[in-house]
């Protein structure tokens, strides 16, 4: 994808959903068509994550994570020529959970500046290697602390939740479409053949300006959380999803079925889902969903 730099900030929105600490670290970015999956279970939580290259790109540049010992998960989505996505999205995700695994910090701000740590070391990779330059990646990551989960996303790789039969698109895609293309007016009929929607507006190590969307979620019993990049999202409608989500199946059955509907789409990108489901009650009080901070589409995103 092609990007363009943004303001360097930090946007946080205290949403309220919740979950606690478990799981070993499991990196994916293997091409091969059937990726070995992972699932850890615990008290708490339950996660599995999945990841496939699709029907039409022959290497794999997302990459997913699951670190036990500091109840960390992202998905990263590369980008960039020949092997340079694939270290893009490598890289980023390795730094991220470096960083968490040396702060013994806890307060709402050690994700994003993880993330910050992840774009400087990816910018300097591509500036020391020319066979790297251009390379980038989108990043979402969701952090245990205490009795809250925080995620923090930069480009258009998602996080949604599920929960009392609502499904939510907790990030905002950072892309043209959605930050310029829809305040223009412009109808998704028109944003589905648009020249610019591909186009991202912000990428982990393509700008030292970093804009960065993070949340704070407290999920209740049956909360599930959705990270995934745009081989699913873009593809797999919204409502197919959140039935999904909704079944009373495994969470592996779940990716699966959610990576085939991919596949059947057309396959178009790689694929990648991590899913999350709080199983016990927290020691607190949960406070309802507010309003969807970004309303679902009526029909997949271009």
């Amino acid at each position: 994808m092609a990007t363009q730099s943004g303001a360097a900030t930090r946007e946080t929105l205290k949403v309220i959903v919740r979950l606690p600490p478990y799981l070993r670290r499991f990196g994916n970015h293997k091409p091969a068509p059937a990726p070995e999956p992972v699932i850890i279970e615990n008290l708490m939580l339950e996660a599995f994550g999945i990841s496939d290259p699709g029907c039409v790109r022959t290497n794999n540049e997302d990459y997913y994570l699951l670190f036990r010992d500091r109840g960390l998960y992202l998905v990263a989505d590369g980008m960039g020529g020949a092997q340079a996505g694939e270290h893009a999205s490598k890289l980023a995700a390795e730094t991220v959970a470096e960083f968490i695994w040396h702060s013994n910090r806890s307060d709402p701000d050690v994700l994003a500046q993880a993330f910050e740590e992840a774009n400087r070391r990816v910018m300097d990779a591509a500036s020391n290697d020319a066979a790297l330059e251009g390379m980038g990646t989108t990043l979402v990551a969701a952090l245990e602390r205490g009795e809250e989960l925080l995620i923090s996303s930069v480009g258009d790789s998602r996080a949604y939740v599920y929960e009392d039969g609502r499904l939510i698109v907790l990030t905002e895609d950072q892309t043209w479409v959605h930050e310029v293309g829809r305040k223009l007016g412009l109808d998704e009929v028109s944003l589905k053949s648009h020249p610019m929607r591909h186009v991202l507006t912000m990428a982990i190590g393509v700008s030292s300006e970093l804009r960065i969307h993070s949340y704070v979620l407290q999920p209740q019993r049956g909360t599930q959380v959705l990270l995934c990049s745009d081989g699913l999202h873009g593809v797999v409608d919204p409502t197919l999803i959140a039935e999904t989500l909704a079944k009373e199946t495994s969470l592996e059955e779940k990716c699966q079925f959610l990576i085939d509907s991919a596949r059947e789409a057309g396959g178009p990108d790689n694929i990648t889902a991590v899913l999350l489901h709080a199983n016990r009650e927290p020691d607190s009080e949960p406070q309802p969903l507010p309003a969807d901070p970004q309303p679902l589409p009526t029909e997949p995103r271009p």
